[in-house]
Order: structure tokens, then sequence, then C-alpha cells
């Protein structure tokens, strides 16, 4: 029996990956795949039976899972970044999941005759969205840049507020339905251990990373042991105490002042991406498939309850006095798929209820199922088309990602900038990433290549990627990740010819795209000419000062960069044609050298040379 079990937990790694790589593949969100692995080998051909092959250890696995899931949703609650991201973000997850709860609670009261305390449950479970599922939607519809912005926010916020939600309700009917235990001092002792138990964790842990006072390699490992013994030692002190602690610690750490959780959020995002993924696998295999037929058309209004008058409702009357349109607002009406947490957190919650002996507890996971696929499923089958009907689609994105946010980066995204092209900058260094921010440049601190970017990282309007990170080992990855996100002909690398030593030996394809700027122009190159007081400039070229004499004027010394034409952004590399034509915008790097004899306001040359032609 031992061994069955070591082999099933070894098969759950192996189909996870599979499953999300098969949702990477194919841009889609990996919950699809999950979920069809899951239904075929659970209830399709009986093979993976978790109640029968774990036993007694299936519950402690899905509420250790469940525990680590929340505790990480709540790491990425910042409530500054709450009221950065607009008041449309704000009163989503504030006003917005109110209403979305109480249409949902008031539908299944009604539809399905649930009792009060489990409508209201199962309205908690169903507000989130999430940005596993959300992400990858938008990648395939590609919104306008507000729009994109504003799902993604909301997917990544209302995680842990929805969570939250769902176990102070859950707590309430736990203790309501103990007849030995007064409901109020019951719920009094849960919500004083849990927040109080959770803060104070949360503020010790806080204190302990904020002063160093445990090695680099023990954060992460430290970070979530203590989390685990928090959690146990909550139930311990209060049954079922444990999971709103991990949340509060949760939210506590990210909002505490001085405490940096970016590689302790790195690492939580690893870890959840495995345990989510193998959760949802047993938990689609725990699925009764008569239970989710049974719901019938009752299930079926719910749906449409959820997706054409809670979401609808909700969307308008939180866009009231902002500046979306009528079309924003129908496409954010449209698209509010439900993700992995709300499976995940109602399967444990349905696992106690139903030994409770609470009414109703064994139609809750069907129900939650039922909801995950109809708007999974239908959200992601429409959305590209809905958008279009409603003309919010961006138009071809003309922005830049840039890795790398040295000296040069730096002045060069502000110079894009000031002509309206969109640019983000991303970096491991945080004191480029801090001087950045003081020139008001979009930035993201750390690899944008993994898994916390592809959530957290704002890609509206961005098309193209140009490395230029001193970060040898890093650049390869980085490109290949976004080949495959934009295609190969959108990727751009510096020529570093310091990497053709053998040791750093590279494939062809990279090699190929590492034509920046045109060939012999390299990292360490840019960043000396910029040390020595280079500057980039922008000149408009005219059939009076053509590119021939742009370079005649400025010599082989200057670099064209990039060129601005009819409102697209062209990326000069080693196979631009050149000369350029007449009418566009060249930016390119001067050096300081030419600086000290030419005059540097390119707008004094044109008007000079037009008037001489004259």
């Amino acid at each position: 029996m031992l061994e069955q079990i070591t082999a099933m937990l070894a098969l759950l790694g192996v189909l996870s990956l599979f499953c999300q790589w098969i949702g990477w593949r194919l841009r889609l969100p990996a919950i699809l795949p999950l979920l069809l692995c899951g239904l075929l080998l659970g209830p399709g051909i009986g093979f993976l039976q978790p109640d029968l092959i774990f036993g007694d250890l299936l519950f402690p696995i899905i509420s250790l899972g469940v525990a680590v899931i929340l505790f990480e949703g709540a790491l990425t609650l910042n409530f500054k970044e709450i009221q950065e991201h607009g008041i449309m973000v704000t009163r989503l997850v504030t006003l917005g999941t109110v209403i979305t709860w109480a249409c949902i609670a008031v539908g299944t009261f009604y539809l399905l005759d649930f009792q009060w305390s489990m409508a209201l449950l199962f309205g908690a479970l169903v507000v989130v969205t999430g940005p596993t599922v959300i992400v990858p939607m938008l990648r395939s519809v590609r919104p306008k840049t507000e729009l994109a912005s504003i799902l993604r926010w909301e997917g990544i916020v209302i995680d842990p507020i929805g969570a939250l939600l769902a176990v102070l309700v859950f707590e309430y009917i736990a203790v309501a339905a103990d007849p030995t235990t007064h409901v109020l001092h019951a719920l009094s002792a849960m919500l004083a251990i849990g927040l109080g138990f959770g803060a104070m964790s949360g503020y010790l842990v806080g204190l302990v990373l904020r002063n160093n006072l445990l090695p680099h390699y023990l954060r992460n490992t430290a970070v979530l042991t203590l989390m685990i013994a928090v959690f146990v030692g909550s139930n311990l002190l209060q049954e079922e105490a444990g999971l709103l602690s991990v949340t509060v610690m949760g939210i506590w750490l990210a909002n505490m002042k001085g405490v940096d959780i970016a590689d302790i959020l790195e690492f939580k995002e690893t870890l959840t991406v495995l345990l989510i993924s193998a959760l949802f696998i047993l938990l689609a295999a725990r699925l009764n498939a008569d239970a989710l037929l049974n719901l019938g058309w009752e299930g079926l209004a719910l749906l449409a309850v959820v997706m054409l008058v809670a979401r609808p409702l909700s969307i308008w009357c939180c866009g009231v006095g902002t500046s979306l349109s009528s079309g924003d607002k129908w496409f954010l009406s449209w698209v509010a798929p439900r993700g992995i947490v709300a499976a995940a957190v109602s399967s444990l919650f349905a696992i106690k209820l139903e030994a409770m002996g609470i009414n109703g507890a064994e139609m809750i996971v069907p129900l939650v199922f039922l909801i995950i696929i109809g708007t999974v499923v239908i959200q992601s089958l429409t959305a590209g088309r809905w958008a279009k009907v409603l003309g919010v689609t961006a138009d071809s994105s003309q922005g830049l990602l840039i890795f790398g946010a040295s000296s040069f980066p730096r002045a060069l995204a502000k110079t894009l900038q000031s002509k309206g092209v969109t640019v983000l900058l991303a970096d491991n260094n945080w004191d480029n990433i801090r001087l950045a921010r003081m020139d008001n440049i979009p930035v993201y601190f750390g690899n944008p290549a993994s898994e916390h970017a592809e959530n957290h990282m704002n890609m509206a309007g961005i098309g193209r990627v140009l490395i230029m990170s001193p970060y040898r080992q890093l650049n390869p990855l980085v490109s290949f990740y976004f080949q495959d996100v934009f295609g190969g002909e959108k990727v751009f690398g510096l020529n570093n010819s310091e990497a053709s030593s053998a040791r750093h030996q590279l494939s062809e394809s990279y090699l190929k795209r590492l034509c920046l700027f045109g060939e012999g122009v390299s990292y360490s190159k840019l960043a000396s000419l910029m040390a020595k007081g280079a500057s980039i400039k922008s000149t408009r070229l005219t059939e009076s000062f053509s590119y021939t004499m742009f370079m005649e004027q400025y010599g082989q010394s200057a670099i064209p960069l990039i060129y601005l034409q009819d409102g697209k952004v062209r990326v000069i590399s080693a196979e631009t044609q050149v000369p350029l034509p007449a009418g566009v915008e060249l930016i390119s790097l001067i050096p300081a050298e030419l600086q000290k004899t030419v005059s540097s306001d390119d707008k004094v040359i044109l008007n000079q040379l037009n008037s001489d032609s004259e």
C-alpha cells in the first residue's frame, strides 16, 4: 500500500507537469488540461481513486495544500497596490465582491433550495477569479491596455479577499453546527485566535526577516515551516482557525514596512504551481459525475446567474463615474472565469461539512466545478470574438519590454515615453529599478521570465522585447521565453562578443537574435559610451535632411537605435535596410565627442537646412 501511495504521488507530479506544459503550449488556462486529466483518470476510467488510495491521509494533504495556497495568495495582497491600480480595481475587490457574493447567494438559495448559511458559503467560494485563468485568456484575447490591467489586478487581489470571506463564512457554519457550543462564544474565540495569532505570527516573522536573523538560504524554508506550524497551532488552539491564521499572516507580511518578500513569494509560487496542479487533478478525480449531472437545469440556471446577472451588475455598479465606455463595461461583464483556488477551498470545506452532517454539503463541490467548467470553457471560446464585436481589442502592440535598467536602457525608455511609446523596464538590480522609478518609468523588479512575472508584470501594450542586461546566464532564458510568447522576430538582444567563448557556446537560433542596433554593438560598448557622456537624440528625417545626411553630420560613431514611422515602432538591427526613408523620426545614441562639434538641437539643424534649401 505504501508503494502504491508513493507511485501515485510521483504520477501526480508527472501529470501536473504535463498538464501545465499543455496549457502553456496551447496558450490556454492550465485548469482545462488539469480538469480533463482528473475527470478522465477518476470518473472516466476509475484509475485514480484518491479516497481509496490515500485514505485518512487525503484530508491532511488537501488541508496543508490549501493552507499553502491561501498563504501564497495573501502574500500578494498589498493594500498600497490596490489603490495604485485605479478606482475600478478598488471597487471591484470591495463593492464588486459584495454584490457578486449577494447575487450568487440569493440565486443558490432560491434555485437549489440551499440553507442561507450554505448559500452564503457557496457565494463566497466563487467570487474569486485568479491570475492563473485570467492571464492566459488575456494573452489570446489581447484587449485594450486598461481593460487587461483591470482584469489582471482584480484576479490577483481578489484571491485572498475571497478566500478570507469563505473562511469566515465556513467558520460561522462550523461553530453554529455544534449544538454543545455557544455560537457567539465559539465564533469569537475562532476569530480572536485566527486574527490575533495570524497577525502576531506575521509580525514576528516579519521582524526576523527585516533584521536578517536568518541566513539567506534558510529564509524560504523557514517561512514555509513557520507557516505550517502556525496553521497546525491555530487548529490545536481552536478548531478550524488555521486557515484564517495563515491568510492573516500572509497579508501582514505583504504590508509590513521594510520586509522584502520577493524571494519568498517566488519560492511559494513555484511550490504553489505544483500543489495547485496536483490538488486539482485529485479533486477532479474525486468528483462524482452523477452528482454533477444531477444538478440539472437548476445548476445551469445558477451558472447563468453568475455570468449574466452577478458579474454585469457588479461591473456596471463599480463603473459609475469612471472613464470606461459602455463597450469596456460589457467586455468586463463577460470575462470572469473561476479558478483553482475555488475548487481547492470548496473541496476542503465539503469534506469537513460532510463530516459534520450539514445538509447540502455534498452538492458544494459539483456546483463549484460546474461554475469553473462553465465560465472557463464558455469565456475562453467567446471572449476574443466578443472583444472584436465591442471594438475593445488592442491595436498592434507597439510597446517595448526592456530587460535591463542600467543608464542606457533608462535613457532610451525616457525618450520613447516622451514619444508616447509604452515602455516597461525589468531588472534584478534594485538600484537600477529605484533610479528608473525616480524617472517615472514603469518597472518590474525580478526575472521577467518567472512565474511571478507572468502573473504580476503588466504586459498590456507590449509587443517586443529588447534584452540589454549584463546577465549572460539569464539573457538566453529571457530570450527563449519571450520568443515563445511573441515569436522570434519580436525578440532582440545585444551582440556581446564575450559570450562567444567555448564556455558560453549558444544555439544558432539565439545567436541570430543578437543583432540589436547592428553588428558590433554590445552592452559594454553602450555602457562605456554612456559613462563618457553620450546622450540619446531624436531627429526627424526629411527630404531636406535624409538619413545619409544625418550619418555624414554625426559620423559613423553615432548609433541608430529605433525609428518611428506612421505610428509604428521599428527596432534597428543588423537586418534593417538602410538608408531609412524620409518621414521617420530616428532615435540614436550620439557620443559625447560628437556633441562638442555638432549642435545638439537637431531641430535647429533641420530648420537651417530647410531655410538653405529655400
